[in-house]
């Protein structure tokens, strides 16, 4: 064997090494982008749901507003029902409230 031909297949295994590492660090680049781009699909899906729930923030103090007055109203409602409930316990049809009213 000459030494061109020694020459030949070192220069061919080593193309084959250099091959076969290239090959791999591509393949790893490719996993890690493929991470990254799931990744970037997750946020950008979150981002988008964060600013949808952002945009009701306003509606959500008017509801606010409202449930404040419903609730000071259901309280007026407790209080007069509790009126009428102690009154009938203690009059059975008394003439002087159905004179008075």
């Amino acid at each position: 064997m000459s030494i061109v031909e020694l020459l030949w297949i070192v220069s061919i295994v080593i193309l084959l090494v250099v091959t076969a590492v290239v090959a791999f660090l591509l393949n790893m680049i490719l996993k890690t982008a493929t991470t990254i781009d799931v990744v970037v699909a997750d946020i950008w899906t979150n981002g988008k749901m964060v600013a949808a729930n952002t945009i009701q923030i306003p509606l959500l103090r008017e509801t606010n507003r409202l449930a404040g007055g419903i609730l000071n109203t259901a309280l007026k409602i407790n209080a007069g029902a509790a009126a009428i409930e102690s009154h009938a316990q203690g009059c059975p049809g008394c003439p002087r409230c159905v004179v008075q009213h």
